[in-house]
């Protein structure tokens, strides 16, 4: 029986990656909501309800490098048109494990946001599940289930308070409050301030990844 989308990634959180072979794997959406690829060191893994065929026909007509196939442009616009989906950016996909007690430093002080119709809390809920949203002063913290499952953490720091280590606080708070499990991270790969922020606080790269969204 070939991995599923959440073996392949729970075996990322420990270290076992799919072989640098330059191959590709395509597996099943976990559910309706998320397609896509993700790209590890020289193997790329695409998760789509789409013919698997069509997936491996269209990225040999690719005239590029056989690894970046996966991520290239052209590959990309026809996934989203044959699926009628979109997306935003290629992100690094980043996880780190957890760590128990309390989010630290002390003087982080967070007050998790109760209301399901919160500006915040309704915009994490379009991407995640099970979401929980906390605020701290001049920023916010969202933990919720994203692809296949695994726990998604996103950090919100205010323009005025930045520069002060509030994202590097917030992305190490998640570790805290993820009750043991590892938490996953997409950040922009040109966001160079939020990829600093979650390597300080222990977040490692693992690959990158086009997640693909329905209208």
């Amino acid at each position: 029986m070939r991995d599923t989308l959440r073996d392949i990634l729970d075996a990322a959180t420990r270290g076992k990656f799919p072989p640098a072979d330059g191959g590709v794997t395509v597996v099943p959406q976990h559910d309706r909501r998320d397609a896509g690829v993700i790209a590890f060191t020289a193997h790329s893994v695409v998760f789509t309800d789409e013919d698997p065929e069509w997936v491996r026909t269209l990225l040999r007509s690719l005239d590029c490098d056989a690894l970046a196939a996966t991520m290239n442009p052209r590959f990309l616009a026809a996934f989203m048109d044959r699926t009628g989906r979109t997306t935003d950016t290629i992100d690094l996909l980043t996880v780190a494990t957890p760590v128990p007690g309390p989010p630290r430093p002390p003087s982080l002080a967070l007050s998790e946001l109760r209301d399901p119709d919160h500006p915040r809390v309704a915009r994490a809920r379009k991407r995640r599940d099970e979401v929980r949203v906390w605020a701290a002063d001049g920023g916010v913290l969202v933990l919720g289930r994203g692809v296949a499952g695994r726990l998604e953490v996103a950090v919100e720091v205010d323009e005025s308070v930045r520069h002060r280590g509030l994202g590097r606080a917030l992305a190490s708070a998640a570790r805290h409050l993820s009750a043991g499990e590892p938490v996953w991270a997409q950040l922009a790969a040109g966001n160079a301030r939020s990829v600093r922020a979650f390597q300080a606080a222990g977040f490692r790269p693992v690959g990158a990844e086009a997640l693909l969204v329905g209208q």
